[in-house]
């Protein structure tokens, strides 16, 4: 069972806290079968009597052990909330880590929306199980068994009562577990549709607006939500019968033990206070089972949101770490980048999105990519730093290939903007670093001069999540100054002056020439104006390279090429 799996193989450095529990939990339970055995002395010996010190010597007994029993109780609580906590961290921790090894191909399968919920939801239903199980599952044998021998030690006559009200409480009970457990396997589920939709209209939100379709995402949104509350009243439903039933079965026995309790004390076949310690067992008895049935219900849950972290922490990453990484020599100031018969395609798709890819890229040179959207030129460009691995054919860096190479060695020779910039809360001067940590502040400023991001005026400048609160051109400025920083061999733009105008794109472009100068450079762009320069031009086309050259070559020679070109002509005039 993964629940199990999960609490075990992760209990180890909390040896010590699940011992103390155990300690206690038995200390703080023997204490608490101690007591009505005390009381029924009381009552019978000291009472009936008339003998005053025996009741104040018995009584001062009850005090001590009472207080033996609140102390332990919240010693024990107090260790097993740090250990529920703390393997919580950990499993969350754990999940976390795992997540940021899967690629794009892994991220697409479980989706975003189920790995949040997973990594949050979820990791919390199994840490308050532990929680719930350190606590109860504990306490509710010893108490059960414990009480059953008390009990019948004080007056076995009545030990039938025993039998059948937990047997009755048992059958309800495990009728309730039955029905409930389908339901919380199908909210697990509706919670991740729900986070999906959440997730999928705030970062559409323009789109929304812009179309003007507020009221039938909410519409979609109300679906959602009303799916989950309706299965969350019924599982809410079936849940507080519970209590009534367990209400019901305790006055209905303790109704029982008075009645024929009553006449065995009349005829003298039990003394009162012995009937007296009897009841409190039989309810000792009936709260522990009722504390051993709470677990029963929360268990399922918890079994199902187990089962679902286990498949993240068991999925194996499409992409990872070579077990012997085959790094290459230590490069200069560039590397060489070289395709072979490459070719790529997405899981699930009937075609191919790249076919028979062949090219070579020296360091000091640029090669720029160009192409009708859905060419395949973000797909080509995510191979070289390994976010995608090639269905044939090879990616080479300086000989060796990609996906043999070492994640250090990759990072350290290759840096990519990507077509979407993303910049994450915190600063600008935190989110520069993030390719070089041990940058100066003389480099940011540096990097951020030839990404003409002259609207920094201070490197404790705020950034929201996303980026959010600079725009679309300031955003790719920032992310070019980040990969600057890094000060990588392979620089990899895609797409990455589109929210440029075509005066600050010169500017970046000709204040990069010195650094990139003896680097590798590959360019995907949409406007010729980027790329006339390069020293090479691929022109891909349904995912072939139908042409290559400079771009007075390819003016002569490719009609593909020339067609992209008149379209932006005849769209500038």
């Amino acid at each position: 069972m993964e629940l199990i799996r999960i609490i075990m193989s992760r209990s180890k450095p909390y040896v010590g806290f699940v011992i103390a529990v155990l300690v206690l939990q038995s200390a703080s339970t023997a204490a608490t079968l101690y007591l009505p055995s005390l009381n029924a002395s009381i009552i019978d010996e000291g009472v009936s009597r008339g003998d005053v010190p025996f009741i104040w010597r018995t009584g001062s007994i009850m005090l001590a052990v009472a207080l033996v029993q609140v102390l332990t109780a919240v010693a024990a609580v107090w260790f097993g909330s740090r250990t529920a906590m703390g393997l919580g961290r950990d499993l969350r921790r754990e999940v976390f880590a795992k997540v940021t090894r899967f690629s794009s191909e892994d991220l697409h399968h479980f989706g975003t929306p189920t790995l949040i919920t997973r990594a949050t939801n979820d990791v919390q239903q199994v840490q308050m199980v532990y929680l719930m199980a350190l606590n109860f599952i504990i306490t509710a044998p010893i108490m059960s068994v414990g009480g059953v021998i008390m009990a019948i030690r004080e007056d076995a006559g009545l030990s039938w009562l025993v039998w059948v009200s937990v047997g009755v409480l048992l059958v309800l009970i495990g009728l309730l577990i039955a029905k409930l457990v389908p339901l919380f396997s199908r909210m697990q589920l509706q919670l991740d549709a729900l986070n999906g939709t959440v997730r999928e209209q705030i970062a559409g939100i323009r789109v929304v607006r812009a179309f003007v379709r507020e009221r039938f995402e909410t519409e979609r949104f109300t679906e959602d939500n009303w799916q989950l509350t309706q299965l969350s009243l019924r599982i809410g439903q079936l849940f507080v019968l519970m209590f009534p039933i367990i209400t019901v079965i305790l006055n209905v026995a303790t109704g029982a033990v008075l009645w024929f309790g009553g006449h065995r004390v009349e005829a003298g076949d039990v003394a009162v206070g012995s009937l007296t310690a009897f009841l409190q067992y039989l309810l000792q008895i009936l709260a522990a089972v009722m504390m051993g049935s709470f677990m029963a219900v929360i268990f399922p849950r918890a079994m199902v949101c187990a089962k679902r972290i286990t498949q993240v922490l068991a999925h194996s990453p499409s992409i990872d770490e070579p077990a012997n990484p085959q790094d290459p020599p230590a490069a200069g100031t560039g590397c060489t980048i070289e395709m072979r018969e490459v070719s790529f395609n997405y899981a699930g798709a009937e075609e191919p999105v790249l076919s028979d890819i062949s090219f070579t890229a020296q360091p000091g040179r640029t090669t720029a990519i160009i192409g009708s959207t859905g060419a395949g030129k973000t797909t080509l460009l995510s191979l070289i730093p390994r976010l995608y691995l090639p269905a044939s054919g090879q990616v080479l860096i300086d000989g060796a290939d990609a996906a043999l190479m070492s994640r250090a060695a990759l990072v350290e020779r290759v840096s990519m903007v990507p077509q979407k910039p993303y910049l994450f809360s915190g600063t600008v001067a935190s989110n520069l670093r993030m390719g070089n940590p041990a940058a100066s502040d003389a480099d940011l400023w540096d990097a951020l001069r030839i990404a003409q991001a002259d609207f920094v005026d201070d490197l404790d400048m705020p950034i929201a999540q996303g980026g959010t609160n600079v725009s679309g051109g300031q955003r790719q400025r920032l992310c070019i100054a980040r990969m600057l920083v890094a000060r990588p061999k392979v620089y990899l733009f895609d797409d990455s002056f589109s929210a440029l105008d075509v005066l600050t794109d010169a500017r970046v472009r000709e204040a990069m020439q010195e650094r990139t100068r003896e680097a590798t450079t590959i360019i995907v762009a949409q406007r010729v104006a980027s790329i006339q320069d390069a020293d090479q031009i691929l022109v891909l086309e349904a995912g072939r390279i139908v042409a290559r050259g400079t771009h007075e070559e390819l003016l002569t020679t490719s009609p593909t090429y020339q067609e992209i070109v008149e379209s932006q002509e005849t769209a500038r005039a």
